[in-house]
């Protein structure tokens, strides 16, 4: 265990010590926050508003809530992959500098390299992603906060797992890239391209029904759901203490993605769970499989 600890500890130093690319996965999800707040927090506010009937009275404070919390669940939702694949980066570096060729001729195992650039990218991102938690936290307790301590541990559990999905998920894709240009490529790719099919920039619901249809078989849609039900849960509480029917309730839980369906089929917290969890396992068996018949000796 000794040289897969050492490796470990080896590639998160290295990760820590790029300071181009520390910043950059550090600072992203704060950029993130203020271009959310700044640019798009008045159109979810619009959002918001219009989905609910105009019978329906809501004050600000709790408006200024609900649309923090669903501000930060997109937030949340997009970070946790792109920024783990930043971090996973040192994988491509590796091949560049010709690392990853040294450390296949020495007596660590193949199988021990590839465990300890999973572990170490896991352990990088989730540094950046639970300090993207805070901050979010932060905000909204300056927004509105309507958070319960469940809520709260809730989220963390669903940051950890989405964390783990995003590693799995830019291991598999990293693998086979070999220069900076792809690893950059790629990771602009995903920035600009994750946010929407996952339904964290604009809800599934918007999209024509066909499209609707492609999206629920991506465990992405399932993994914003998840964030952005435990995010405006206490929100969804609030509003029905004061008077919310429960139509009202369901019309504005559909809008905003909190209820998932497959084929008009409602998906339970419990199956998201299970097809995110799924998706890590499938994407680690992957991974797996691609260093056992990779040709590097």
């Amino acid at each position: 265990m000794m040289p897969f600890f050492s490796l470990v500890k080896r590639n998160t130093k290295l990760f820590f010590k790029d300071k181009g690319m520390f910043f950059t996965s550090l600072i992203t999800p704060v950029i993130l926050l203020v271009l959310y707040a700044t640019f798009l927090a008045g159109v979810y506010r619009d959002s918001f508003a219009s989905a609910i009937p105009e019978f329906l009275k809501i004050d600000g404070k709790l408006l200024d809530g609900a649309v923090s919390a669903q501000l930060i669940s997109s937030l949340l939702a997009v970070s946790c992959v792109t920024v783990a694949f930043c971090s996973n980066l040192l994988m491509v570096q590796d091949k560049i500098s010709g690392a990853r060729q040294d450390l296949c001729v020495s007596p660590v195992r193949r199988s021990t390299l590839a465990a300890a650039y999973f572990v170490s990218s896991s352990l990088s991102t989730l540094i950046i992603t639970f300090t993207a938690l805070g901050v979010c936290l932060l905000y909204q307790l300056k927004k509105g906060w309507y958070f319960s301590g469940k809520d709260v541990a809730m989220l963390a559990l669903d940051v950890f797992l989405l964390t783990l999905f995003g590693v799995a998920l830019s291991s598999c894709v990293n693998f086979f890239l070999s220069t900076n240009g792809q690893g950059s490529a790629v990771g602009t790719i995903v920035s600009a391209g994750y946010g929407f099919v996952c339904g964290a920039y604009m809800p599934i619901s918007s999209f024509a029904p066909g499209l609707q249809k492609v999206l629920s078989f991506l465990p992405g849609t399932y993994a914003t759901s998840l964030i952005r039900n435990h995010a405006m849960r206490g929100v969804f509480a609030e509003m029905e203490s004061i008077g919310f029917p429960d139509e009202a309730m369901k019309g504005i839980r559909d809008a905003f993605d909190c209820n998932l369906y497959f084929f008009e089929k409602s998906v339970s917290e419990g199956a998201m769970y299970a097809v995110l969890c799924g998706s890590i396992t499938a994407l680690l068996l992957i991974y797996i499989i691609f260093n056992i018949f990779s040709k590097e000796s």
